[in-house]
């Protein structure tokens, strides 16, 4: 079982980005892959996002989708905890 962490965003700042709660979420997720702090995965799952949506998402974007063998096997951990595997 995983426990969330929650954050506070001010409301002016969401009317200024003009963007929901989850798009934020989506591009938290986007930026932190990015930077090599989250996985595919992890992203994914932060973003929570299908594999083929989340893909596309990056496509869109056009940011590379950097998939190594570590990233693999915590894809796989990350199966596993959730029963999938």
């Amino acid at each position: 079982m995983s426990a969330t962490v929650s954050i506070e965003i001010p409301r002016e700042i969401m009317r200024a980005t003009r963007m929901t709660p989850q798009e934020l979420k989506q591009d938290l997720a986007i930026f932190l892959f990015q930077q090599g702090k989250l996985s595919f995965g992890k992203a994914r799952e932060m973003a929570d996002m299908s594999v083929w949506a989340f893909q596309q998402l990056l496509g869109s974007r056009g940011i590379p989708v950097h998939y190594d063998v570590e990233e693999y096997e915590e894809d796989l951990q990350t199966l596993r905890e959730l029963g999938r595997l």
